[in-house]
């Protein structure tokens, strides 16, 4: 299938596909011609790969996570590093968390710290 309709299957734009496709997590079969020729199973990887990058996951998460798929779930086999990186991956969005509970908390005694009434400005003429 040509990369318009795993596009429309997978629900990742064609621009993502050949990103993918650069950075090594799919690789689709080329015909002689040297156009991209993506199978079932592209599809099916295509698909998981949406579902980690829907995550927040990077492309270096990915290529370690990917080989430890073994169902759409996705369920994960316990390979080498697994629980490491996802591990990881945990402890880093729990640090962004906090940096904006810091940035809402901060920008929040902002707001608080405003006149309730504001005052009209006058025009100078």
């Amino acid at each position: 299938m040509q990369i318009g309709e795993i596009s429309q299957r997978s629900g990742i734009t064609v621009r993502m596909l050949r990103f993918y496709e650069a950075e090594g997590l799919l690789r689709p079969h080329r015909t002689d011609s040297g156009y991209r020729d993506y199978s079932e199973a592209d599809v099916e990887e295509a698909k998981r790969i949406k579902q980690l990058a829907d995550a927040g996951l990077t492309v270096e998460a990915m290529h370690d996570l990917l080989p430890c798929i073994i169902s759409p779930k996705p369920t994960f086999h316990p390979c080498d590093r697994l629980r490491a990186r996802l591990e990881g991956e945990v402890a880093k969005l729990d640090k962004r968390l906090a940096d904006m509970e810091r940035s809402r908390s901060q920008i929040a005694g902002y707001l608080a710290d405003l006149p309730v009434e504001v005052p009209a400005v006058m025009s100078q003429e």
